[in-house]
């Protein structure tokens, strides 16, 4: 069972992939989205969230593309997560109708989401740049 959809791990897996492409120069959105096998009108509202949110710079103009707005060790999964909720995706999230649900369900859940997002604030960037460079996603596809 996935607790992250698609869009956030795909979210953090572009910045850890724009932290590892991007010491000479800005990554474009063609290249990203080619290591992650994914057409690049797919990632560009992503993309666009992170840099609302200060987490990616985008550099406009030939040899454009993004960058780290800050140093990988300032940039937790959860900063990123939040940017990414915010991209819509077109669906519409359920009312919660029920009593049992909001008084019974929604509370234990949320004290579970609370732990899951402090838990998420100390994963660092850098921590999975180290990861992605010691198995060789610096020189090879993402996938």
């Amino acid at each position: 069972m996935a607790i992250l959809p698609n869009k956030a791990i795909l979210a953090i897996a572009a910045v850890v992939d724009i932290a590892v492409h991007s010491s000479e120069r800005p990554v474009s959105a063609k290249a990203l989205a080619s290591r992650h096998d994914l057409p690049p009108r797919h990632l560009e509202p992503v993309l666009q969230a992170l840099v609302r949110e200060g987490l990616l710079r985008g550099i406009r103009g030939t040899g454009g593309g993004s960058a780290l707005a800050r140093e990988p060790h300032d940039i937790s999964a959860e900063e990123i997560l939040r940017a990414a909720g915010t991209v819509e995706d077109g669906s519409a999230e359920p009312e919660i109708g029920s009593r049992l649900a909001r008084e019974a369900v929604l509370p234990a859940l949320t004290a579970a989401e609370q732990c899951f997002a402090s838990a998420l604030a100390k994963v660092r960037v850098a921590d999975m740049v180290r990861t992605a460079h010691a198995i060789g996603c610096d020189r090879t596809q993402a996938s």
